[in-house]
């Protein structure tokens, strides 16, 4: 499987992005998916997941800013950001959540300007 994360950019504080992840391979609508994120200096983590069936979590301070969606028929998993903040700069992946992660594209640089 190989994933290609888009959509990311240099927008200001308070701003909003709305990346996209298309992944190949048919095996994607099986699996839980997420968005991890890798700031400068600090280890990647998870911003948020969507199960196969569409249910929804995530980090705290995405909670409420945004949002995570899947398209199993295009096999796509998208991440709307709202209300962007300079902390959310980093380099945005996706991968399945899980033990065995597929490896890792390139990612979407997202830099937040104050």
């Amino acid at each position: 499987v190989q994933l290609q994360a888009s959509g990311g950019g240099l927008v200001q504080d308070g701003g909003s992005l709305r990346l996209s992840c298309t992944a190949s391979g048919r095996i994607f609508s099986i699996n839980a998916m997420g968005w991890y994120r890798q700031a400068p200096g600090k280890q990647r983590e998870l911003v948020a997941l969507i199960s196969s069936g569409g249910s929804t979590t995530y980090e705290d301070s995405a909670k409420g800013r945004f949002t995570i969606s899947r398209d199993n028929a295009k096999n796509t998993v998208d991440l709307l950001m709202n209300s962007l903040k300079p902390e959310d700069t980093a380099v945005y992946y996706c991968n399945r959540v899980s033990v065995n992660q597929y490896p890792w594209g390139r990612g979407t640089q997202v830099t937040v300007s104050s």
